[in-house]
């Protein structure tokens, strides 16, 4: 994923309101960004840390600019949301994921379960079809990347779904997409939202796969790094 506009440097100000960041561009402008992202942000909404905005395509949208990237202890970090699934996408169908190889059709954002849609479906003739969800994940402690950074009762929603697509005869994958390159593995953060480990747990025990992949972050774009260990408390990758 290529961002279709140069990035512009700055420095956060302050992120409130969940949706908005007010950012001090480096020729000494002050403007107020849109934040695709609803999570707490944990170690990436810090006042004085460098962060890249993009133009919005739309001269008619409120907000002028996006916030997509900050930098943290030296690395790029993805804080925009919007992109994972589009990433996730781009390396299915480009093979920078092998997991998820071999599929004749996807389709994004289908209809699916209890009022949910799948972020990707993937579809051949001669095998059952793939139902994959895709989480963004930003928040690093230790070495180690983590998900949720709040609680997230929409995140076990989705886990009970792909439970039941899997006891339905279909294949269930919950892809961890980390916005970052710094981490060395994947594991839920238990401490923020105990209900969403122990689902995850429980769903990798009902048969759902669990894969994580970093991304390379770059100021041109996004895509499909190398593939992390999970860490699930005793269940492994």
């Amino acid at each position: 994923m290529r961002f279709a506009h140069p990035l512009v440097h700055g420095t956060l100000i302050r992120r409130y309101k969940r949706f908005l960041a007010d950012i001090r561009l480096d020729d000494g402008q002050e403007v107020t960004a849109h934040l695709a992202n609803s999570g707490a942000m944990l170690g990436t909404s810090t006042p004085g840390i460098e962060v890249w905005l993009s133009p919005a395509n739309s001269p008619t949208r409120k907000l002028a600019w996006s916030w997509e990237l900050c930098r943290v202890d030296g690395a790029l970090v993805g804080v925009n949301t919007a992109w994972p699934n589009l990433v996730a996408a781009e390396g299915v169908t480009e093979g920078r994921i092998p997991e998820l190889a071999g599929y004749a059709t996807l389709r994004r954002e289908v209809k699916y379960g209890r009022n949910s849609r799948i972020d990707l479906l993937l579809e051949a003739p001669d095998r059952p079809p793939c139902y994959v969800e895709v989480k963004n994940v930003h928040l690093k402690r230790g070495d180690w990347a983590e998900f949720p950074d709040a609680v997230t009762a929409r995140g076990a929603k989705h886990l009970l779904e792909l439970r039941d697509q899997v006891a339905l005869g279909a294949r269930a994958v919950m892809l961890y997409l980390v916005q970052r390159e710094d981490c060395i593995g994947f594991r839920p953060a238990a401490d923020i939202d105990p209900t969403y480990a122990e689902g995850l747990r429980a769903a990798k025990g009902d048969g759902v796969e669990a894969i994580c992949y970093t991304c390379s972050m770059t100021l041109d774009g996004i895509t499909i790094k190398e593939r992390l260990p999970i860490d699930l408390g005793g269940l492994g990758n």
